[in-house]
């Protein structure tokens, strides 16, 4: 697991995902061989895993539920939950949290990085339209610059929504630095946070383009 600095670790709003599976299937994740059909089953493993971690402080109200042999008192979750997945690459993480929380509304955030200036270009977003959800949660595997992210909080934010939470497999610490600067009470999930950006903006060890690996979009 890569080595995080010092000042990001100590934040109380960033959660790592110490799991032993969790760093299992991300080993796998990263190795270049890993084709684009495991690529996908093992983001959908971190992100479950990674799901079941940051929405345990989700709100639910008592229920009682009849058994076979009698009634037993239960839990209901009691809060809208909205997935947003940053385009394109967050699409392959709802499937895993629809498992969780198959009564989520998903609205999809389309941002892209521009690749001369590293700046993120909105291109699609819906969800403005809409009242606003209790809690969101943003989805989109690899935090690098933060600028996406930035976009995106900001819009949920612009939207209403008063509890936000961002979830990604990995993150360079320069990302995440300026999301927990413009945005402190958003929480961050990660499973990884490694090193640094390289001057093209990837993270570093990463896994290359999460993306493309996820589409089997790379150039060849």
């Amino acid at each position: 697991m890569a080595v995080a600095p010092r000042y990001v670790t100590h934040m109380k709003k960033l959660h790592l995902l110490r799991h032993p599976l969790a760093q299992h299937h991300l080993a796998a994740l990263r190795a270049t061989a890993t084709p684009p059909d495991e690529f996908r089953r093992l983001v959908r493993r971190l992100t479950l895993l990674l799901a079941a971690e940051a929405t345990r402080d989700l709100a639910t109200k008592p229920v009682r539920v009849t058994t076979p042999l009698m009634t037993a008192p239960g839990a209901q979750l009691c809060e809208h939950i909205g997935l947003v997945p940053i385009l394109r690459a967050g699409l392959g993480m709802v499937d895993a949290l629809l498992e969780l929380l198959p009564q989520a509304a998903v609205w999809h955030l389309g941002v892209y990085r521009d690749e001369r200036t590293l700046l993120p270009v909105e291109y699609y977003a819906k969800f403005k339209r809409a009242r606003p959800v209790d809690v969101a949660l943003v989805l989109d595997p690899m935090l690098a610059t933060g600028g996406s992210a930035l976009a995106a909080l900001e819009l949920l934010s612009q939207w209403g929504v008063k509890r936000i939470k961002l979830l990604a497999l990995i993150a360079a610490p320069e990302g995440v630095k300026k999301v927990q600067q413009a945005f402190p009470r958003v929480e961050v999930h990660l499973v990884a946070l490694d090193r640094r950006l390289n001057q093209h903006g990837y993270i570093l060890p990463g896994l290359g383009d999460a993306g493309d690996r996820t589409f089997n979009a790379r150039a060849r």
